[in-house]
């Protein structure tokens, strides 16, 4: 899972990026699950929601180039780093 929490004015930003990188990390190999959720009460936070088969396949997905325009992006429109918290079950 990764919080976001975009900077003032950039709630739209960080909404489409969210948003668009649903179906590219849907589609990648090793993908179970992608999600993106915006609060309710909050319109600068998001959670990121994801389930990957191995980490190998998650290491791959930061990797893409479409994590890593995210991430370049994510610098200008976050107002900070997105909070992770990785899960094995």
């Amino acid at each position: 899972m990764a919080r976001l929490t975009a900077k003032p004015g950039y709630e739209e930003q960080v909404r489409a990026q969210s948003i668009s990188l649903v179906e590219p990390s849907r589609a990648e190999a090793g993908n179970v699950s992608y999600s993106t959720f915006n609060s309710a009460t909050d319109p600068r936070e998001w959670v990121v929601v994801e389930e990957w088969e191995s980490r190998e396949a998650f290491e791959r997905h930061l990797a893409s180039p479409h994590m890593q325009e995210a991430f370049t992006a994510g610098a200008e429109w976050l107002a900070g780093p997105p909070v992770d918290t990785v899960i094995e079950g």
